[in-house]
């Protein structure tokens, strides 16, 4: 395929089917197996037809990253009210429902490629405390670290516990889903009942 052809492959397969290829291909194989020679035979292209849309593979994982997150799981765009434990619980959610999301989401994160709706909607609900707006980032970060850090910790263990590399005993394991949320939620009441006390103190 030359380049004109691979242009005509790239009309014709839009951003969104790109896209979508790669969270197929995610879902399959995870990351380790998501290269964009893998995405290109999923929708039938040369991988020169995908830099049609994105100029690299961190374009295209930052779009598969703004899939994961976005409309998150009980926390509508327009949704200010939520607060911040029903959204960091909703991100904790939309990051588990895909394989390695967290590991994805945090890069893109890390490179400035993702603007992350639930950070957003943390610093609205932060100030809805009355905390300043200094305040409120430092907490919305706080808890956009906390739930990705630990749901990428929660999803390497399960996936070892699947592929055998962990004793099926560990308290990440597919088997102890109700701890593994327990424990979640008892580590978000301690961020959130945090940065309460900051608000209470000022």
């Amino acid at each position: 395929m030359n380049a004109l052809q691979a242009g005509d492959a790239g009309i014709r397969n839009g951003k969104h089917d790109v896209v979508s290829a790669a969270m197929r291909v995610l879902s399959e194989q995870g990351l380790p197996g998501l290269s964009m020679r893998r995405i290109a035979e999923e929708i039938q292209v040369q991988v020169s037809a995908l830099y049609w849309h994105f100029p690299n593979k961190q374009a295209l994982l930052a779009a598969v990253s703004e899939q994961i997150v976005s409309a998150q799981a009980g926390v509508d765009d327009a949704d200010a009210s939520a607060d911040l434990a029903a959204i960091a619980t909703a991100l904790h959610e939309r990051l588990l429902a895909h394989r390695d999301g967290a590991e994805i989401v945090s890069s893109s994160l890390a490179l400035g490629l993702l603007e992350l709706p639930g950070r957003t909607h943390l610093m609205s609900a932060a100030r809805g405390l009355g905390i300043d707006e200094a305040s409120a980032e430092v907490a919305a970060d706080t808890l956009v670290h906390f739930v990705i850090g630990y749901t990428f910790h929660e999803q390497q263990r399960m996936h070892a516990a699947v592929v055998g590399a962990a004793d099926a005993s560990v308290d990440l394991a597919p088997a102890h889903v109700n701890e593994r949320l327990d424990a979640f939620d008892a580590g978000l009441r301690i961020v959130v009942a945090g940065v309460r006390a900051t608000t209470a103190a000022r």
